[in-house]
């Protein structure tokens, strides 16, 4: 367990993300299977759920408020708000009333009282730099209320992380992994002052750290990795994980565990947050990530920024 930032809550140090299992991002995947795992992540100790009210639109925050219910485990519920998906396309809002209806939505269908900790989703600088901002105040508002207990961004660029930790902001998520950490490196010390939590997303960089792909690897219909990578690039960041395969050694036996390993090695991570589509999946990574101290020894450590400046990765 870990403290989130001056939240006053404490984490498993692996946490079940639902974007992955909401279908939106690698295809449907079916509901019994999507209650499986939110209670079998419960069931293995991981007591942090990161949902959003657009994933599945609304339907993620139903199954885990349903499972909820018949649980009576102590779990820390974090969902993210400010996509409205009711127009064609989806379109980012946080204005006051929009964000204050986001939260009354989210909180019938977690069947919850108060939100744990609630996230802006992927707001751009201004919506935080505002000033007076909206957004920051709809939320302030609602803490005080008693509708969320802490508030915070779901971030995509040192930018936007750095505006909400200025403003405020008690936890942050962030991508954060092997390929792509520079990132959580840039922000750290403000991450320290502000004693924010961080919530480390993408650990396994959308499963590319999980080492199983050849670079002829296809991606089927409906998963957006089609999208997210060219052929170049996709074939670029195979020959990237070539030179992190160093790592894997000693009771660190896939890369998978290594990149797990990596994240919660950094003491100012809160959580790790796992993206598992199935039972097994979630089994196999906590079963590969071992029994703790989970984390990277020192040498190798020591070794991976000069094995990411290597191949063009900013450590």
């Amino acid at each position: 367990m870990r403290p989130l930032g001056k939240t006053g809550l404490r984490v498993s140090e692996m946490a079940l993300g639902t974007w992955g299992l909401s279908g939106d991002a690698y295809g449907p995947v079916d509901r019994t299977q999507q209650e499986r795992v939110v209670r079998r992540a419960l069931e293995m100790g991981l007591s942090l759920i990161d949902t959003a009210d657009a994933y599945g639109a609304g339907h993620m925050e139903s199954l885990i408020g349903g499972v909820l219910r018949d649980t009576e485990r102590d779990v820390v519920v974090v969902t993210k708000g400010g996509i409205d998906r009711t127009t064609s396309p989806a379109r980012k809002r946080f204005d006051r009333l929009y964000l204050r209806a986001c939260v009354e939505r989210s909180l019938r269908r977690l069947g919850l009282e108060r939100i744990d900790v609630y996230l802006l989703h992927n707001p751009s600088p201004a919506v935080l730099t505002a000033e007076p901002s909206e957004a920051i105040d709809a939320l302030l508002e609602l803490k005080h209320e008693g509708r969320i207990g802490h508030w915070g961004a779901s971030v995509g660029d040192v930018a936007v992380g750095r505006a909400a930790l200025r403003k405020g902001a008690e936890v942050v998520e962030l991508a954060y992994n092997l390929m792509h950490p520079s990132d959580l490196h840039r922000l750290a010390g403000e991450v320290m002052v502000a004693g924010a939590g961080v919530l480390a997303r993408s650990t396994l960089a959308y499963g590319m750290l999980a080492g199983g792909w050849s670079r002829d690897h296809e991606f089927p219909p409906g998963d957006h990795r089609a999208d997210r990578w060219t052929r170049i690039e996709f074939e670029r960041r195979i020959e990237q994980l070539a030179a992190l395969r160093f790592l894997v050694n000693g009771d660190v036996r896939t890369m998978t565990a290594a990149a797990i390993r990596f994240v919660l090695s950094n003491s100012i991570v809160s959580c790790a947050v796992l993206g598992p589509r199935n039972v097994a999946q979630l089994e196999d990574i906590v079963r590969d990530v071992g029994m703790g101290p989970i984390y990277l020894r020192d040498a190798e450590l020591g070794r991976i920024p000069r094995a990411l400046e290597s191949v063009g990765i900013d450590p």
